[in-house]
């Protein structure tokens, strides 16, 4: 089974971090007000960039590296992604 990092756009372009096992499903909760408490108080979000992996383990450990980037440096991974 996969495992998935993403980055989600917010309604006011703050982008989100977290982890999942199936994106659609993901976006879908948070959507309907069931994802993280950030993302509630600004809905709708997109899931606008993902990684998988095998691992929960390896999908955290990005997770966790990419929450301590600024907010530049996660617009730029981003944008690698859709070039």
């Amino acid at each position: 089974m996969s495992h998935y990092f993403y980055l989600a756009r917010c309604s006011d372009n703050s982008l989100y971090s977290g982890y999942c096992k199936d994106i659609n499903t993901r976006e879908a909760m948070h959507n309907a007000g069931k994802g993280a408490k950030y993302t509630r108080a600004h809905l709708p979000i997109e899931i606008i960039y993902f990684e998988e992996f095998e691992t929960l383990s390896e999908a955290l450990q990005r997770e966790a590296e990419v929450k301590k980037f600024t907010k530049a440096k996660k617009e730029a991974l981003v944008n690698t992604a859709l070039s």
